[in-house]
């Protein structure tokens, strides 16, 4: 063969070679359509295939350069393009390009979107009734694109309006489009259908279109009488009050009422029937109250009937707050919050608020085993600081009973908490001193720290303990001070939370006075005789009392119990002048006596009656001088003093 046939025989084997290659490599998209209709909210996939390739490489792109919105699974030769759910975003021409080798191919598919997911709604104005004009409504909810829908009411099977909705939307946006007729039913009328038929032309003028369509029977009335009962359905009744059920009736012009229970107990209550309308009140209002109630009424030979639930409630006051006693810093103080006469109470909340925190709840979740109206409550302990003083103690209570109509569901109570402080250092200030001279002044000021302010009480503390009260003044004064005005005086700090005292002794102070003397049983005595030499000074408290004996030299202090001096069996030497010296702080006074000691005739001791009778008298006398020297010193060491005959104090 020659060299040239050679070369135009490779040439064109290579060419052939080539176009049978290109001939086998192809694309196909499915679905196998040059457009497709997808549904908002669907999911719609587009599936690019390629024929004739072993490795292809796939891309996904719209006409316009969107964003695809959708996912792209490739895998070995197709690959697939999801979009889900479809939405306004996904309206576009989408383009596969594939790529084998050096070779590129495209396919191309249009993805337009509509919205006619629900069948048409049938609303009437009214019920029908014969005679009287009602409007069917026909709506089609979330089209698009609505310049292609035609909605058309039928009734049975003909035509009443056909419209259809050409203007072009601004928006791409799911609209609802309706129709509307107006009609007066007829006899005819009963029993037929109403038809709503909406059609989405969203295909080529040669595919069919999408349709939905409602079906709705007539009910259509021969006129017909109605009947109300109010309140309504149900009322919540409060226990103890006044309920009235009207049923009232229209269309009738002589109706015939009657009341009952549904399960035929007695009505309890009042029924009045006047006209259209009949009541029945229930008053007061109490726990046999509570049933279903029907009212009867017959117009003619027709018979209707309405009922009304009465449900029972009681919740007539706000919550009472008590304490356990009065709010003291420091001790523990219960407070209750009472709710009275609650029914039913197995609803019932409390709360206990300090300010806006809360210190405790309670909810009464307990069956009541029985219809009675009851009082519930809630207790805590705290113990109250002064830092709690102007807070606001807060109880409030709920009925929250959802499927009853009352008011109020809530009440509520506060009280102000003010915690006072129990007395305490209670200091009495004595000026110039509580030793004083008789005639000298004095002032006793008491203070008392406590919350509220202590009120302060002076007293007089008697002799048997008691206090004798005799001043409500914070100072109490003596202008001029008399013995009698020694004692015990105390001063009380008093408020809610407490008492706090502190006492003071005052000592009036005068000088010795009114000193008796005396020689038992007389100044002038014999030898052997026994002589009783007593001294007794007036002053309460005592004072000192010293007994002396006049001697050459001065005076001897003699040893006196209880302000005597006993000489047994005198002696001649035993005769002179015997000395009383009272003193105290405040002066002294004295007092003297001379005693005369005469001789016997003999020195034979003898004994003789009238020595006898001396002898006793002398003991008796020791003793009572002995006893008021003892009283006397504990009436001053106890400042003790006579209510008879002390003089009233001056304040």
């Amino acid at each position: 063969m020659p060299r040239k046939m050679f070369v135009i025989f490779g040439v064109s084997n290579v060419l052939w070679m080539v176009f049978a290659v290109s001939q086998a490599f192809k694309v196909d998209i499915f679905p196998n359509e040059s457009k497709i209709f997808a549904q908002i909210g669907d999911s719609v996939s587009l599936t690019c295939s390629a024929t004739g390739c072993e490795s292809p490489s796939f891309s996904w792109r719209t006409q316009m350069d969107s964003p695809l919105n959708g996912k792209v699974r490739n895998e070995g030769t197709t690959s697939t393009l999801i979009m889900d759910p479809v939405s306004f975003e996904d309206e576009h021409q989408y383009l596969c390009t594939v790529i084998c080798g050096a070779m590129k191919r495209e396919k191309a598919i249009r993805v337009e979107i509509y919205s006619f997911s629900k069948d048409p709604e049938i609303r009437l104005s009214s019920p029908p009734e014969v005679g009287k004009p009602v409007t069917v409504t026909c709506s089609v909810p979330d089209v698009y694109p609505f310049e292609r829908l035609e909605i058309e009411l039928l009734k049975s099977n003909r035509s009443m309006k056909v419209q259809e909705f050409l203007e072009p939307s601004e928006k791409k946006a799911q609209e609802t489009k309706s129709l509307e007729v107006t009609f007066s039913p007829t006899d005819e009328d009963i029993g037929k259908a109403l038809v709503c038929q909406a059609t989405l032309h969203i295909y080529d003028d040669d595919s069919p279109p999408k349709e939905r369509k409602t079906m709705k029977e007539l009910e259509v009335y021969k006129k017909m009488f109605t009947v109300e009962i109010s309140p309504g359905p149900q009322i919540a009744a409060q226990i103890g009050h006044s309920v009235v059920l009207t049923c009232d009736v229209r269309d009738c012009e002589s109706p015939s009422f009657s009341w009952r229970t549904q399960i035929d107990s007695p009505l309890n209550g009042k029924v009045r029937s006047q006209g259209s309308k009949s009541t029945l009140t229930l008053s007061p209002v109490s726990f046999e109250h509570e049933h279903f109630y029907l009212c009867t009424v017959m117009c003619g030979q027709k018979k209707l009937e309405k009922g009304i639930q009465v449900k029972l409630y009681s919740f007539p006051s706000d919550p009472e707050i008590e304490m356990s006693g009065p709010l003291v810093s420091g001790n523990p103080v219960t407070v209750s919050c009472k709710v009275p006469n609650v029914y039913p109470f197995d609803r019932l909340e409390i709360e206990l608020f300090k300010g806006e925190s809360i210190m405790m709840n309670k909810i009464f979740l307990e069956d009541a085993s029985k219809k009675a109206l009851e009082t519930k409550s809630l207790e805590m302990t705290f113990i109250p600081t002064t830092e709690d003083t102007a807070n606001v103690l807060v109880c409030l209570a709920r009925l929250p009973i959802d499927e009853m109509e009352f008011e109020p569901k809530q009440r509520q109570s506060t009280q102000i908490l003010y915690v006072n402080v129990a007395p305490r250092d209670t200091t009495i200030l004595v000026s110039p001193s509580s030793i004083l001279e008789e005639g000298s002044s004095v002032n006793m000021t008491c203070s008392s720290n406590g919350l509220p302010a202590p009120k302060i009480l002076w007293s007089r503390q008697l002799s048997n303990g008691d206090l004798q009260p005799i001043s409500e003044n914070a100072t109490l004064t003596f202008m001029s001070t008399k013995m009698e005005d020694s004692g015990i005086y105390v001063c009380e700090g008093i408020n809610q939370a407490g008492i706090s005292r502190k006492e003071v002794k005052l000592i009036i102070q005068v000088a010795p006075k009114d000193i008796q003397l005396t020689a038992f049983p007389s100044e002038s005595v014999k030898e052997g005789d026994t002589v009783i030499i007593s001294c007794i000074c007036g002053n309460v408290p005592p004072t000192l009392i010293i007994l002396k004996k006049k001697a050459e030299t001065g005076y001897t202090v003699l040893k006196s119990t209880g302000g005597a001096y006993t000489i047994h069996r005198a002696q001649l030497e035993d005769a002179g002048v015997y000395q009383c010296e009272s003193k105290n702080e405040v002066g002294s006074q004295l007092r003297s006596l001379t005693l005369d000691v005469k001789g016997r005739e003999s020195n034979k001791d003898y004994f003789s009656p009238e020595f006898l009778v001396l002898y006793c008298a002398s003991a008796l006398i020791l003793t009572a001088i002995g006893m008021v020297t003892y009283f006397a010193r504990k009436a001053n060491m106890t400042g003790s003093y006579s209510l008879v005959e002390a003089q009233r104090t001056k304040v």
